[in-house]
């Protein structure tokens, strides 16, 4: 294991190659300049993006290789920069993952994740975040460009923390964009499709924050029961007559909003088949679904579309 020692040689899970596999290697870490933080990794998820990014083709995203990677990270404050602000030497915290300019106005808003400096960023291949094309949480440290983008964790344990920044942060996001539309107490209905990483979050996050009726679809059994275990309303596996089941647990009218953390075609399909007039449609899901845009068309009418990040 690292000695958590600035300057040294540690260990680190970097991607080489496009298509991979990773390789476990060792870098050279350094001490933090400026407003720098550097974390002692106690915990690092693995994610279905961190899969994507392997498997990605040469040219599909606009990082440079090779680069660590990670990017639902816990850890502790080791060292920090001479300008670094926010939480102090020796904190436990979870590492915000997408890294923004931290200077535009959607950064000095807090989301960083829509900074406006981003299709620069994406130009010059400089890369978005931890494990996004800049050095991320699979190794001993992580060196974080600021202190704004760490959150403090107490005592909560790593293991169960780290997914939180990624899993967690991404359902609550898109239960947020939603929530206008099912959370004023007349019990609406959401469809929460695909209950794995996210999904299962995002179940227990709408049973925290709203009222809303929470109806569930997975292709797996064991995903059913999860769900119900979360507190959904309603589970049932991906089939033919699905659409008109949801319809029928609706009253007719159709889902307030649907969450697809699929974003394949028959998961979109769905979506589609079940929204109300009116509805909500959060794409989370990397799965490779079109939807079709035009009037007239498929779409509801007054559907909104948001592509959560």
């Amino acid at each position: 294991m690292s000695t958590g020692r600035a300057n040294e040689r540690t260990r680190a899970v970097r991607l080489t190659r496009w298509g991979g596999p990773p390789v476990l290697t060792e870098v050279a870490s350094r001490t933090p300049e400026g407003q720098e933080v550097l974390i002692e990794v106690e915990a690092a998820g693995l994610c279905r993006s961190d899969l994507h990014v392997i498997d990605a083709r040469p040219g599909a995203l606009p990082y440079r290789l090779p680069f660590t990677l990670g990017h639902e990270v816990a850890g502790r404050v080791l060292h920090r920069g001479p300008l670094a602000t926010g939480p102090a030497t020796g904190e436990r915290v979870l590492v915000y993952g997408p890294w923004g300019c931290g200077s535009c106005a959607r950064c000095a808003a807090g989301a960083e994740n829509y900074c406006d400096r981003r299709p620069a960023l994406d130009a010059d291949r400089t890369g978005t975040g931890a494990g996004l094309g800049r050095d991320g949480g699979m190794a001993d440290l992580l060196l974080v460009p600021s202190g704004r983008l760490l959150v403090p964790v107490g005592d909560l344990d790593p293991v169960r923390a780290a997914p939180l920044s990624d899993a967690g942060l991404t359902a609550y996001h898109a239960v947020a964009m939603v929530r206008h539309a099912v959370g004023d107490g007349s019990g609406a209905s959401v469809v929460v499709l695909g209950v794995g990483g996210l999904g299962h979050l995002a179940v227990q996050i709408l049973r925290a924050t709203t009222t809303a009726q929470v109806l569930a679809v997975d292709v797996r059994e064991e995903a059913l029961a999860l769900a119900d275990a979360c507190g959904a309303h309603f589970g049932t596996l991906l089939r033919p007559d699905t659409a008109s089941v949801l319809r029928g647990r609706t009253g007719g009218a159709g889902a307030a909003a649907v969450l697809d953390f699929v974003g394949g075609r028959s998961s979109l399909d769905l979506a589609v088949a079940v929204l109300r007039a009116g509805g909500e449609l959060a794409v989370v899901g990397s799965g490779g679904g079109e939807v079709a845009v035009r009037k007239p068309g498929t779409l509801p009418p007054g559907t909104r579309i948001s592509l959560p990040f």
